[in-house]
């Protein structure tokens, strides 16, 4: 076995690696996935959060998800990418969070947008990388001593 020190590629990525803290990813993996669903979250809205007469009429007519009536899916989906990211962005109750993103990724993939997926995995690789290891040294789970 070579050891790092006689390897200058395994020094080159130990060095990578030391320079780029854990805490960091874990931010940027939260801020980057909280983006475009909040930003999403606010189309539906006028104000703080009054849905838009063109969103229920998005949910009844284009989105039709199954088993949800349209006004409760409507509510439901505009609440959860308003609330759910600004819980990821805080790093507050981090996993449960990203868990309900990416149930609403899945749904959005099977019934909203089936041709999405590239869109749509490019939203998992956070979101898995978030449930799996957490929010990171910043983040006010570990401040409060959550994960």
């Amino acid at each position: 076995m070579i050891s790092t020190a006689d390897n200058p590629v395994a020094r080159l990525h130990a060095w990578i690696t030391d320079l780029v803290p854990e805490a960091a990813i874990a931010l940027l993996m939260r801020i980057g996935i909280a983006v475009p669903f909040f930003l999403a979250g606010r189309t539906k809205v006028d104000g703080l959060l009054t849905l838009k007469d063109s969103t229920f009429y998005l949910f009844a007519e284009e989105y039709r998800i199954p088993l949800l009536p349209s006004d409760m899916a409507a509510y439901a989906a505009t609440w959860a990418e308003h609330g759910l990211p600004i819980l990821i962005v805080l790093g507050l109750l981090t996993r449960p969070a990203a868990f309900g993103l990416l149930v609403m990724t899945v749904v959005i993939q099977l019934f909203v947008v089936p041709a999405g997926w590239p869109t749509h995995l490019l939203w998992l690789a956070p979101l898995i990388y978030l449930i799996a290891r957490g929010p990171g040294a910043w983040s006010a789970d570990r401040l409060l001593k959550l994960d």
